[in-house]
């Protein structure tokens, strides 16, 4: 059984950029969304697919369970998803001995940027880059599940006080 242990933040400032890869587009949608589970379909760049079945209701830790799919049958399962498909720009960022992935919302949620690290074990401390903002970790008004089937209460909530580009 996979485990998933993250960290969530909020970004504050648009210095990631100097140090983040060339970023991959996704298209995301939830096919199935309870309280304590989902399973969700991914678009990579239009090239590559993954399905992904998340359980679990912790705040960092979640099991997860994720598989390549083609992508014509991902497509077909976006067609099908309930609430709507995020769109969303992924870059990961190396910062001392941790990667970040630094999410730049567009679409329905263009304005939000949030960045995630993955962990070993929930006691791990990542040496935190200075342009985080507030940690989100378990805020469920942040995860993307959320996200797809709950409209923001104002899209001005999440805009940022600088270009993410």
């Amino acid at each position: 059984m996979a485990k998933e242990i993250e960290r969530k933040f909020l970004v504050a400032s648009g210095d990631w950029r100097n140090s983040a890869d060339d970023g991959t587009c996704f298209l995301q949608a939830y096919i199935v969304t309870m309280d304590d589970r989902s399973v969700r379909v991914r678009l990579m760049d239009d090239k590559r697919a993954k399905l992904t079945i998340k359980i679990g209701t912790g705040s960092m830790t979640h099991d997860e369970f994720e598989y390549e799919i083609p992508v014509a049958e991902a497509k077909d399962m976006m067609s099908k998803a309930v609430g709507l498909i995020i769109e969303k720009t992924r870059y990961e960022v190396h910062h001392r001995d941790f990667v970040w992935e630094v999410d730049v919302y567009s679409g329905a949620h263009e304005g939000l940027v949030v960045a995630e690290v993955e962990l070993d074990a929930e006691g791990d401390t990542p040496d935190l880059p200075a342009w985080l903002g507030a940690e989100v970790t378990g805020d469920p008004h942040y995860s993307n599940q959320y996200l797809s089937t709950s409209p923001l209460v104002s899209k001005a909530d999440h805009e940022l006080s600088y270009s993410p580009f």
